[in-house]
């Protein structure tokens, strides 16, 4: 009985003890546990911030409204062409030199002179980007343009009886002047030029002058980003520019647009703007 008895003790002993290493192995696996869920979260955090810092790469700013596609709003599929074309009257460029400040990507500035016969237009705009895109699209004209020739020299050099006749091109006489060299026969490419520049603060355009200068939905930016001044600054350098009874065409973004772009420079920022 007595060795029955100190079996049955040692027994117990050995199930406490067993159940004390259970409870030990089973708090060390908690504990271990913690420290891997603080890991996971702070990698998702790291994450997270990681995917948010490349979400504001990807997001290109505008401050300048040097937008990508900008006559993507203005030019929609019913429409070849941007409907502020419909409002300019002819008689503002034909055989004109003409300046676009903040041309873009220089389509609409192509297209007035192709639609209205400039002799001249410079397309100026702060982004540089913008004013390759300009370069792209005069280069895709051109070649629009050039196509197109080949099929009028040889309607031009066939005679009433269809056999070829001169090789000379056909000359357009008016007051017993050619007109060899009018916007209609010229290159686009002889007519229509870009540069990048800031207008507000270059000088490199001071010498010039000209007939017709368009300023399209630019002002609103050159005021939230050089204020009143800037405002000012503009509008001088645009009188100094005009021959004498030249033609200034502007389009002014509504007071209410405003509030959209309030943040995109410290000059709108940092002073007491209301809307």
């Amino acid at each position: 009985m007595g060795r029955d008895n100190d079996q049955k003790k040692n027994k117990k002993k050995r199930n406490r003890s067993n159940e004390n290493e259970k409870s030990v192995e089973k708090v060390v696996a908690n504990e271990e546990k913690v420290p891997t869920q603080q890991k996971q979260k702070q990698q998702q955090g790291q994450q997270g911030n990681c995917n948010q810092s490349k979400k504001k790469k990807n997001q290109e700013v505008y401050p300048f409204g040097n937008y990508r596609n900008y006559y993507g709003y203005r030019i929609s599929n019913d429409t070849d062409e941007d409907p502020r074309l419909k409002v300019l009257k002819k008689e503002w460029f034909e055989g004109k030199d003409c300046l676009d400040i903040g041309c873009n990507s220089g389509i609409m500035t192509i297209h007035i002179a192709k639609k209205f016969g400039c002799r001249s237009i410079l397309g100026v705009d702060i982004d540089t980007s913008r004013i390759e895109d300009a370069h792209w699209h005069l280069r895709k004209f051109v070649r629009m343009q050039n196509s197109t020739k080949p099929s009028e020299k040889k309607s031009s050099s066939e005679g009433a009886d269809g056999v070829h006749g001169s090789k000379e091109p056909s000359v357009s006489l008016s007051n017993g002047e050619a007109k060899a060299d009018s916007a209609e026969t010229k290159d686009l490419s002889q007519i229509v030029s870009f540069q990048k520049e800031n207008f507000v603060q270059t000088r490199n355009l001071d010498d010039n002058r000209y007939d017709t200068i368009l300023c399209l939905s630019v002002t609103k930016w050159v005021h939230l980003n050089w204020g009143d001044d800037g405002l000012i600054t503009l509008f001088s350098k645009i009188w100094r520019l005009l021959q004498p009874g030249g033609i200034f065409v502007m389009e002014p973004q509504p007071w209410k647009s405003y509030e959209n772009n309030r943040r995109v420079s410290e000059v709108c920022i940092y002073t007491q703007v209301y809307f």
